[in-house]
């Protein structure tokens, strides 16, 4: 028997939540380079905004 099957009688252990994201490596992978990149764009949109209209 493995240790992710139950024994008899038992109820299966629930995994946290934090530890199925840290488990998953292409869902790190993916928030390691969407993330920066939004943050960059939205950055980048707000220093747009700032730049004053020319006369």
């Amino acid at each position: 028997m493995s240790d992710k099957e139950p024994a008899a009688g038992e109820e299966p252990v629930r995994i946290p939540f934090m530890q199925r994201v840290l488990d998953n490596h292409f869902l790190l992978l993916f928030l390691g380079v969407v993330v920066p990149t939004v943050l960059y764009i939205i950055w980048g949109i707000l220093e747009l905004v700032q730049i004053p209209v020319a006369p």
